[in-house]
């Protein structure tokens, strides 16, 4: 795999009503290879959205570089209008609020706007209209009114929406925070298709330890700083400097921990919940406790 995103130094700056300058990044260099699933945590304010609009050049930085597919895209002076419209064509944008992002009154005139303005034509969007809608499992809905949609069937077609532009990578900012947990569960299920069957790269900025855990690697921001960068399974081991920086950890890694610290040894990385119950049934057999069988169970 290659770098497909890339950025050195980046640093961005909000100005208040008052005229004063509160950074926001801070120096962050990052690299993103093609077709990875990175999750992005970190607290309120600590950068995660302002990273986001940068590579998506809703922002642009005060200081350092972003390259995509290699090239440099970002300048101090206003990059131009073709510049900013082949970034955006090779990376879409999912929002937190997925009333925010649909435009139309029937699902496939919404998911066909975006294809509609790369001028293509008739045939061509009929044809991606299905397919993004055949991907995110709405094409049953294609001619539903939005509005009659849950949560989580709005936010898939939405995805939809960003899949029919054939973007390389798609950003979904805190794209599951507004959801229940049914429509939490439908969006990473299109998620995790999009990256495993698609190869779509994707960057997921989330506060759910839970989705953190899917992705391939996790990358902490805190205070506009880049403080972890690795695989789940490595991140979630570091329980306290998670914690120092107002961040938890999925609750099979946190269970494991307090077991630890009761003297129990049982395998500090495990993310998956049924792993974690096998390890400690396992210690408690060797520890002579009986457990009674489960229903179906001999």
């Amino acid at each position: 795999m290659s770098a497909f995103l890339e950025t050195r130094g980046l640093c961005f700056s909000y100005e208040d009503a008052e005229g004063v300058k509160h950074a926001a990044l801070k120096d962050v260099s990052i690299s993103i290879e093609r077709g990875q699933f990175v999750a992005v945590l970190g607290h309120n304010g600590s950068g995660k959205s302002t990273l986001a609009k940068l590579l998506n050049m809703i922002l642009l930085p005060d200081a350092g570089e972003i390259y995509v597919d290699g090239k440099l895209v970002s300048s101090p002076e206003e990059p131009d209008d073709d510049t900013v419209y082949e970034v955006r064509r090779k990376i879409g944008m999912v929002h937190q609020n997925p009333d925010n992002q649909i435009v139309a009154s029937v699902v496939e005139e919404d998911v066909a706007f975006g294809p509609e303005n790369l001028g293509l034509s008739p045939e061509d969007i009929r044809l991606r209209v299905d397919a993004s809608l055949e991907a995110v499992g709405m094409r049953g809905y294609a001619l539903a009114s939005p509005s009659r949609l849950s949560g989580g069937q709005k936010q898939r077609v939405a995805i939809a929406g960003i899949i029919a532009m054939l973007p390389e990578c798609i950003i979904f900012d805190e794209s599951t925070s507004m959801l229940d947990p049914s429509g939490r569960r439908e969006v990473m299920k299109t998620i995790e298709s999009l990256n495993r069957e698609r190869g779509i790269t994707i960057i997921h900025i989330t506060h759910d330890m839970t989705e953190a855990a899917l992705a391939d690697r996790v990358i902490v921001l805190s205070d506009g700083r880049v403080c972890l960068d690795g695989a789940p399974d490595e991140i979630f081991t570091r329980v306290e400097e998670l914690r120092a920086v107002s961040l938890d950890v999925p609750q099979s890694t946190a269970l494991l921990y307090s077991l630890s610290d009761l003297g129990v040894r049982l395998p500090e990385r495990t993310l998956d919940a049924a792993a974690c119950a096998g390890y400690i049934k396992s210690e408690l057999l060797r520890l002579g406790v009986k457990i009674p069988a489960a229903d179906g169970e001999k």
